[in-house]
Order: structure tokens, then C-alpha cells, then sequence
């Protein structure tokens, strides 16, 4: 039975803080360019928000494959 790496663990939980605040400023980023289209930096802010959208789905997922490898270990590749 393999412990936990709490180190690891940590590492994870980190990520999915970043996550948690990237799903809240992401939409909000994105609802105040929708909400000002006429405005001459629509296209930057909506840009931002969809990167902002991108890296919280991205660092969710890597969070998650973090904390898994601290309860269960590097999956080995086979040669």
C-alpha cells in the first residue's frame, strides 16, 4: 500500500485554488465584454477572458492529475 505524498497533495490543492479564481474572473472578464460591445476594447477584453476561460480548464486538470499522482504514484510508461 503506497502512502499519500503530502508534498505532492499540496501541489494539487494549490492548482485548484488557482482554479477556483481563474472559473470566477474568467466569466466575469467575458460578461463585461458582451456587456460593452460598442467599446473600442472589446476585442482585447473578450480575448483575455477566453485565455482566462482556457487556463482555468487547463489548470483544473492538471490540479486533478496532480492529486492523483500523490495518492497513487507516476503511471509508468512501458517501453
Amino acid at each position: 500500500m503506497r502512502r499519500t505524498d503530502k508534498d505532492v497533495l499540496v501541489n494539487g490543492l494549490k492548482k485548484l485554488a488557482i482554479t477556483v479564481v481563474l472559473m470566477f474572473t474568467a466569466p466575469i472578464v467575458l460578461w463585461q465584454a458582451f456587456k460593452n460591445q460598442e467599446h473600442f476594447l472589446f476585442w482585447p477584453v473578450c480575448i483575455i477572458g477566453v485565455i482566462l476561460a482556457f487556463f482555468a480548464v487547463r489548470t483544473g486538470f492538471k490540479g486533478i492529475m496532480t492529486i492523483m499522482d500523490s495518492m497513487f504514484g507516476k503511471k509508468q510508461k512501458s517501453s
